[in-house]
């Protein structure tokens, strides 16, 4: 039996950018056939074929999908949720389950299309197999939501995860760390058997820990072999990295992206450039109202003052492996702070630190697609590529922090479905259209 062509969606507006840094595209359609797009290009060079159904964005800006490359939709956000010690250690992790997806959805409805999970902290509550069921939920349809790529956390005892959340004297489950070249192979493969997309691990202290940020956590040894093991299973590894020696330790083990920008020296930025290393910079998380939006959820004093302390390096960081060519792809950390959903003012700071708002619109775009090694299904509006298309009502390579309105967001398509149409007289969207209504449960 023939199956049938499905029909065609030609998507019109003001001008398209298409997420490669190129100047943008007057009057542009979009054809899209099932999941993919079919033709993209002026109006002039684009036929509509008859029978078409017509979306007419008007004067909004068509856009890939956007790619947030470090989140923690099982955190407990500033959004959902007032006292930080109550929410972790009183909510149950069913309910949290909950939280999970209503924060990947809060992500989705700005915009962001696609979201790489880096795990949750605790051995407890939504872990690698929990996040694995809700990213395969989202994609058979059961629930809305973004694709998410979800990680699998391996960690030696006493690292900055092991450290992260849990009191000291709190019971672990086994396995929650490993130590040693052989155990944390055996970890990864635990990890990658649930079925995560990636390797997360950690090789330096980092803030919210017990720790000092520059205590070496994992030896190159460990490293190389977590490395190889996600290799070996053709998935990427991330690494937690503050340090310059970390960072060194990561091009030598061939980590695929360094998450952080932190610390460094010259000799660290050289080695990444060479290596063709992705960073990526999280540093909405160390903006001074992410910082104070901490204190008032909860956050120690002495938090509040190291992460301060590190905020002028951070942004010097990032200024320094721009201008050395280092690449860049967007990611926030987004976990407590800011409110799930404003995932795009990371992208405001890198414009007020010397980007153009068209490099900052492709560092979350063309080069977290290329950093995820989907380049080939996402990041660009190309014949032949997953259909994930937002409409924004402005420009945003004008005026970046456009894509922090959510009034702006009018349709979000991915892979050829709309979930959030804002443009026809009956609105689309995928949660409650003022998420800010919701109540905040956690006084128990």
């Amino acid at each position: 039996m023939t199956q049938a062509t499905p029909p065609l969606v030609a998507i019109r507006g003001r001008s398209l950018i298409d997420g490669r840094q190129r100047a943008a595209t007057a009057n542009p359609v979009i054809l899209v056939e099932g999941r993919r797009i079919k033709a993209v290009g002026a109006a002039g060079d684009i036929a509509i074929p008859d029978g078409s159904s017509i979306v007419d964005a008007g004067a909004c800006t068509l856009m890939p999908g956007l790619i947030d490359m470090h989140v923690h939709v099982a955190a407990f956000n500033c959004l959902t949720f007032q006292n930080y010690r109550v929410a972790t250690f009183e909510v149950s992790p069913q309910l949290q389950m909950f939280y999970c997806l209503y924060h990947a959805q809060l992500c989705f409805e700005m915009g962001f299309t696609t979201l790489r999970d880096m795990g949750r902290g605790t051995p407890y509550g939504a872990y690698t197999a929990e996040l694995c069921a809700l990213r395969d939920a989202i994609n058979a349809g059961v629930v809305p939501g973004p694709r998410l790529i979800v990680s699998g956390r391996t960690m030696i005892t006493g690292s900055h995860f092991d450290l992260l959340t849990l009191p000291r004297a709190a019971k672990r489950e086994p396995g929650f760390t490993a130590d040693g070249p052989y155990a944390l192979r055996s970890l990864a493969r635990e990890h990658l058997r649930t079925g995560c997309d990636v390797i997360k691990t950690c090789v330096s202290g980092g803030m919210a820990a017990r720790s000092e940020y520059d205590v070496r956590n994992m030896t190159q040894e460990e490293l190389n072999a977590v490395v190889d093991e996600a290799h070996a299973f053709r998935k990427p590894a991330a690494a937690h990295c503050f340090t310059p020696d970390g960072q060194r330790m990561c091009v030598e083990a061939g980590v695929d992206t360094i998450e952080h920008m932190v610390f460094t020296d010259d000799d660290a930025i050289a080695r990444i450039r060479d290596s063709g290393r992705y960073v990526v910079p999280t540093l909405l998380h160390r903006s001074d109202a992410a910082i104070e939006r901490r204190r008032e959820h909860g956050a120690s004093e002495s938090l509040v003052r190291r992460m301060k302390e590190i905020q002028p390096s951070c942004f010097e960081t990032f200024q320094r492996m721009r201008s050395a060519g280092i690449r860049i792809a967007m990611g926030t950390d987004m976990t407590i702070d800011p409110e799930m959903g404003q995932n795009a003012k990371e992208l405001e700071i890198y414009v007020r630190l010397g980007m153009s708002a068209m490099e900052a619109i492709t560092s979350a775009t063309r080069n977290a697609a290329d950093a995820l090694g989907m380049l080939r299904e996402l990041g660009t509006l190309e014949a032949g590529k997953l259909a994930d298309v937002i409409a924004v009502d402005g420009d945003p390579s004008q005026d970046i922090r456009v894509l922090q309105d959510r009034a702006r967001i009018k349709l979000i398509m991915k892979e050829g479905e709309i979930y959030v149409d804002k443009l026809s007289r009956e609105p689309k969207y995928v949660i409650h259209p003022q998420p800010a209504e919701r109540k905040i449960i956690d006084r128990l």
